[in-house]
């Protein structure tokens, strides 16, 4: 039998993704923000009561980060007061929710990995909107999967990798932060980490798998690195040099080290993170710019 799923945010890379890659076993609903308002409690407990859905993936959320300094009332919309509705709802109808959350929920002053049980500081109102969020599903479901993770990218929407294919068409040089230290992490791959778990959850009908867990691809990149591999993949000419964040204004605080471990992640599930330069050179295998 399959795993009926509610995909909200069906026009994120996540959704986009998931949309592509075929996944036996699994009864797909997607429903971009026109398809479902999930501000709208009335339309989210509806959905979820004519459904008889297992697990809602929730794609959806406000991820603009300097915007979000700005645009305050419409980030907390959907990261908290979105996020509570499908926690009410999936709590009323007995589905699991998977939701994924964030790498700014940390102040960035470690030195080594973030684990799961780290105290979390957010420096930004996005990363502060997603920690809100966290805690409602945290503090009200008991079935639920909490995914953090960290500088996604994919061939679809705006992202870092896209973002610098553009500006090496325009640009003989471009000048990359290097004092922020992170993770890239490559849609793909997230999303066979969120289907593999749905997988053995549902196998094991065991309740000690839910719960918060880290994933992003392995290794450790500053933006100056993640970009010079970038151009260098893509094999063009643009100079790619390395400079400090006090060069840009920016809205918005970003930690300076925000990488995150996966070690639970792979002591739970068994499954093997890629390198972020193996899953960047596997992006640009599948990549063609008119997606």
């Amino acid at each position: 039998m399959s795993i009926k799923v509610l995909v909200t945010g069906a026009d994120s890379q996540l959704g986009k993704t998931l949309k592509e890659i075929v996944s036996e076993g699994f009864d797909l609903d997607f429903k971009s923000r026109k398809d479902l308002d999930i501000t709208d409690i009335d339309t989210v407990h509806s959905l979820l009561a004519e459904n008889n859905y297992q697990y809602c993936y929730n794609f959806a959320a406000y991820t603009n980060v300097n915007q979000a300094e700005i645009d305050k009332e419409d980030c907390y919309n959907i990261n908290v007061r979105g996020v509570a509705n499908l926690v009410a709802a999936c709590q009323k109808n007995n589905c699991t929710l998977v939701h994924i959350s964030t790498d700014y929920v940390y102040d960035g002053k470690k030195t080594n990995p973030y684990t799961e049980t780290d105290a979390t500081n957010p420096l930004n109102y996005y990363g502060e909107s997603k920690l809100l969020g966290e805690e409602m599903i945290r503090n009200n479901l008991a079935h639920h999967i909490i995914i953090r993770t960290s500088w996604l990218y994919s061939e679809y929407n705006h992202n870092f990798v896209k973002t610098i294919l553009e500006l090496a068409q325009k640009n003989e040089l471009l000048h990359l932060v290097n004092d922020q230290k992170g993770t890239p992490t490559y849609a793909r791959d997230l999303v066979h980490f969120v289907i593999g778990l749905s997988r053995i959850i549902e196998q094991s009908n065991d309740e000690s798998y839910f719960g918060l867990y880290h994933y992003s691809n392995e290794g450790t990149a500053t933006w100056f690195d993640f970009g010079k591999e970038i151009i260098k993949l893509s094999k063009q000419n643009t100079k790619v040099e390395a400079t400090d964040s006090s060069r840009f204004v920016s809205p918005a605080k970003r930690p300076t080290y925000s990488v995150l471990s996966k070690q639970k992640a792979v002591n739970t599930f068994g499954l093997e993170v890629r390198h972020w330069q193996t899953a960047l050179l596997d992006f640009f295998n599948r990549y063609s710019p008119e997606k």
